[in-house]
């Protein structure tokens, strides 16, 4: 918080001591942006087709699972003991199994998910710099910024930026 508040304080002496010149300053919403770019959409679309089949999976094994406890609770004072031994270690392999796929799951999918976010990021600051260079800005701000008026706010140029480009 020190640092932001000193880079403020300079930024304000800099603009302050350039007599004549004009400084033109954008700010932008980088998780609007993250939140509403079609690259996102896109991302977590793929991210939900890829993982699909894997999720429906672990459904399936887990609503067996659910079967067989269901049939062990009903039927377990008539079975024998061995019958009703086996079945209750098979329903704790089969436990283990599916705890130990939805952790599997759950990491390659955050990896995965990581990966996307990276690529979103890159390509939205990337446009960002492009839009920054082409409409001559000084200086770009996003977060940490307390106000910004709707004057220096280029959220909207550069999410329609981002829109043509993720077409």
């Amino acid at each position: 918080m020190k640092t932001v508040l000193l880079s403020l304080l300079l930024l304000v002496f800099a603009i302050t001591s350039v007599n004549a010149a004009e400084i033109k300053v954008g700010f932008v919403n980088i998780s609007n942006l993250m939140e509403k770019a079609p690259q996102a959409e896109s991302a977590r679309t793929a991210l939900e087709r890829e993982f699909d089949g894997r999720d429906n999976k672990l459904t399936t094994t887990r609503d067996a699972i659910l079967r067989l406890e269901d049939q062990l609770q009903k039927d377990g004072e008539i079975m024998s003991e061995s019958k009703r031994a086996d079945l209750e270690r098979d329903i704790l392999r089969r436990k283990r199994d599916f705890n130990r796929e939805k952790d599997e799951l759950k990491e390659d999918f955050n990896i995965r998910r990581n990966e996307e976010l990276g690529k979103l990021q890159r390509e939205v600051y990337s446009v960002i710099v492009d839009v920054a260079k082409k409409e001559n800005y000084d200086l770009m701000v996003t977060e940490s910024v307390l106000y910004a008026s709707d004057k220096i706010d280029v959220t909207e140029k550069i999410l329609e930026q981002l829109k043509k480009s993720g077409k």
